[in-house]
């Protein structure tokens, strides 16, 4: 049985030999890097050194720009040995830490108003966009065909999409202020992933849709189970209808934070499985897999115990494989590790967890 199938078959709840063993957040999408003084080559190695299967997080993008499109090229305002700070074309203020695990923080959003809407959509998100397909893109699909791999259709968010132009507190007003603006976003946007989608499709099968989202913090969600259910559940719906037309039978969505009320909300939508569960967070996955036997979940390890000791991810470990026991879950960090991890801790949270993986049997 292949990766791909394995993959597939665990979320769906199908019978398996065993699940796959994935990095899910790490290896060489984002190691630390501190890692490579402590291990040379690391960078370039660490997937064939740890025998991860699949590319990227286990599952590959296909390089398809589904965000805004032919964006000017930012303006650089500051250049310190502390910080960058820059203008973006699409007039979002960004500023990026030089030395830390989190850099990033957006301190104007682009859209403040439906002008700025409205010029954005005009002039960024045309689906007919010739530069949102890769150069080599003739070549990525007939790799593709060959694949042993699961892939992903991409999607920016429903509501992920929209707080990325505007941000979470104005996004929170604008559902009441002005429901028209925020439908119009996320229709405008289900629109465009859907050309773009048909496009691909027509070349290729896909295995997945994946939203990303992180549409929680951790004491809970951003928005009300009634503002889901307003704003966010039909753009799901017609997810669902269009992954059931083309046989797509895994919609994944990665949100971060403490998701156990979105849980039941995106399922009664049509997503099938959710990602990464993050422990800290206060997610308790076996729980949640419990009480949703549908449901697919992905991550749900602590990575915290990598900057501890061996004996607390060998405790770890010991959860992973109950996890996996109970059905539809494939393990793996609930986030990237953080620059107090080594190098060698990754190496054994990851060399214990592929050991798990090959000698027990999900679903038992």
């Amino acid at each position: 049985m292949q990766l791909r199938e394995r993959f597939v078959r665990t979320l769906t709840g199908q019978d398996v030999d065993r699940v796959p063993f994935i990095k899910v957040f790490g290896g060489d999408n984002a190691i630390v890097p501190r890692w490579e003084q402590e291990q040379p080559g690391v960078g370039t190695h660490i997937d064939r050194w740890l025998r991860f299967e699949g590319p990227y997080r286990g599952w590959q993008q296909p390089g398809v720009n589904m965000e805004l499109s032919s964006v000017e090229p930012p303006r650089v305002l500051e250049d310190s040995p502390e910080r960058i700070l820059e203008r973006r074309g699409d007039g979002a203020l960004v500023m990026r830490q030089k030395h830390a695990d989190y850099a990033h923080q957006t301190l104007e959003w682009p859209v403040k108003d439906r002008s700025d809407w409205e010029r954005i959509k005009e002039r960024y998100l045309r689906a007919d966009d010739p530069t949102r397909f890769p150069a080599d893109w003739e070549q990525r699909v007939e790799r593709f065909r060959q694949r042993d791999y699961p892939l992903q259709l991409t999607h920016c968010g429903v509501y992920g999409f929209a707080r990325n132009l505007m941000g979470d507190q104005a996004l929170a007003y604008a559902f009441y202020d002005d429901p028209a603006l925020v439908h119009d976003i996320m229709n405008s946007y289900g629109d465009l992933a859907m050309a773009i989608w048909e496009r691909m499709l027509a070349r290729v099968d896909f295995d997945l849709i994946e939203c990303w989202e992180d549409m929680a913090f951790t004491s809970g969600a951003l928005v009300s189970p009634a503002t889901y259910r307003e704003f966010m559940a039909p753009q799901y719906r017609r997810l669902r209808t269009f992954a059931d037309a083309h046989d797509i039978r895994i919609i994944l969505v990665d949100s971060d934070g403490y998701i156990e009320a979105l849980t039941p909300l995106m399922l009664e939508a049509g997503v099938t499985a959710l990602y990464p569960f993050e422990v800290q967070s206060g997610n308790d996955v076996g729980h949640m897999l419990d009480l949703y036997p549908g449901l697919g979940a992905i991550g749900g390890l602590d990575k915290r115990v990598m900057a501890r000791d061996e004996a607390a991810i060998d405790a770890e470990m010991e959860r992973a494989r109950a996890l996996i026991r109970k059905g539809r879950f494939i393990p793996g960090p609930d986030h990237f590790v953080l620059s107090d991890v080594s190098y060698a801790s990754y190496r054994y949270f990851m060399e214990r967890l592929r050991e798990v993986v090959m000698s027990t049997q999900p679903g038992a």
